[in-house]
């Protein structure tokens, strides 16, 4: 029988606070919040595992870096820790992974949509990776079946737009993938 997990009751959580939680509980700590995240759909993962497997093999022929998927801790600040769907890491940045948790922001996060995650994704997930220094973040709609594009410029966040057929990565150079087949 699973062990539970008993919280105590704070206003605001830390990373002390989330690193005591048990390994794998499915939280993320956002803006001091433990937010409880339910384990996705099998569509979703579908699409985390193609596009990663795209990703992963171009990343490693290219020798360009390294490509984490969910979870994995992404440190931010001492209350906001996320497990982003898909990140990438330059081989030159490769020093900000540590022995826990990735410790700092990653050059590129991917998020896939899904209905309990969407308003985090779009909002506060969003502006603390754009204020922490996320070079480029891709927004994967599943219900629309496109991915959005957006590109860091001086700390904000620029739309490339919404991808229906091929999606390219500004900052991957030649890393591409067409969009029906990650959608199938």
């Amino acid at each position: 029988m699973p062990a539970t997990v008993q919280i105590e009751k704070k206003k605001t959580y830390t990373y002390k606070d989330y690193e005591s939680l048990p390994e794998g509980a499915p939280y993320q700590l956002i803006g001091g919040e433990l937010i409880m995240v339910p384990s996705p759909i099998p569509y979703h993962q579908r699409i985390l595992g193609k596009i990663f497997f795209e990703m992963n093999k171009f990343v490693e022929e290219k020798n360009l870096g390294e490509v984490y998927l969910a979870p994995i801790d992404v440190y931010f600040s001492e209350t906001d820790v996320y497990q982003p769907d898909i990140i990438f890491i330059s081989k030159e940045r490769l020093n900000i992974i540590g022995e826990k948790k990735i410790e700092g922001a990653p050059d590129l996060i991917i998020e896939i949509l899904s209905p309990a995650t969407a308003y985090y994704d779009l909002r506060i997930k969003k502006e603390m990776y754009e204020r922490g220094g996320v070079k480029e973040y891709l927004i994967v709609d599943p219900m629309q079946k496109t991915i959005e594009v957006f590109v860091n410029k001086n700390g904000k966040f620029e739309s490339l737009g919404n991808f229906k057929d091929v999606v390219k990565s500004s900052l991957i150079e030649g890393f591409n993938i067409a969009i029906r087949e990650i959608f199938k």
